[in-house]
């Protein structure tokens, strides 16, 4: 990826022009794809984090250009909608997505785990860091109905980003919920794409 790390917000002069997307499309899609490879966490059975940053949104962004073709007044919308999902420099988010191939054994499963947003954490040499899911939705249901797309930022201090970057940390990710209580150690691979998010 040739993006520039250090940006904190897609803004509409680094969006490529349609015309030479779809030129591009193929091999821009490929390399996006082998960045969010090493960006990816598999917890239990169904869950999966994928930790967003500049470049994964940015390509958000333009595929939703480029699938509905609504120019400057989309992009607008796409910016509002993505922008809060790119790190500020002192935090990590990742889109988490329950995925379940069948549609009845989903709705069972997220019918129990209502609050499960709340229940996330990452562990740096066993230092308890909670997630803090983003707040412009309800993720759960009033009937206690939990959303399969969650959105969760886990917000560090200074002293957590060195031990985060300092590859010698053990660091977990993991889920408290009494129906899905799993927990898994960031591969070396995974911590160093995620290091590139802080300052």
């Amino acid at each position: 990826m040739t993006m520039p790390k250090e940006k904190r917000e897609i803004q509409k002069s680094d969006i490529i022009p349609i015309d030479i997307y779809i030129k591009k499309r193929k091999e821009l899609r490929k390399s996006i794809v082998e960045f969010k490879k090493n960006r990816r966490v598999s917890l239990g059975p169904y869950a999966t984090f994928y930790f967003e940053s500049y470049e994964t949104m940015l390509a958000q962004v333009q595929e939703m250009l480029y699938i509905e073709k609504g120019g400057d007044e989309q992009l607008k919308d796409e910016l509002l909608a993505y922008n809060p999902l790119v790190p500020n420099g002192k935090e990590l988010i990742a889109t988490l997505m329950f995925e379940i191939d069948s549609p009845i054994s989903r709705a069972a499963f997220l019918g129990k785990v209502g609050g499960i947003e709340k229940k996330i954490f990452m562990k740096i040499e066993g230092e308890l860091i909670k997630a803090v899911p983003e707040e412009d939705v309800d993720r759960t249901s009033s009937e206690g109905k939990a959303s399969s797309v969650q959105f969760i930022h886990f917000e560090f201090n200074n002293e957590q980003i060195e031990k985060f970057k300092s590859n010698s940390s053990k660091i977990e990710i993991g889920i408290d919920h009494v129906e899905y209580s799993h927990s898994t150690k960031l591969t070396d691979i995974v911590v160093k794409s995620l290091s590139a998010d802080f300052n």
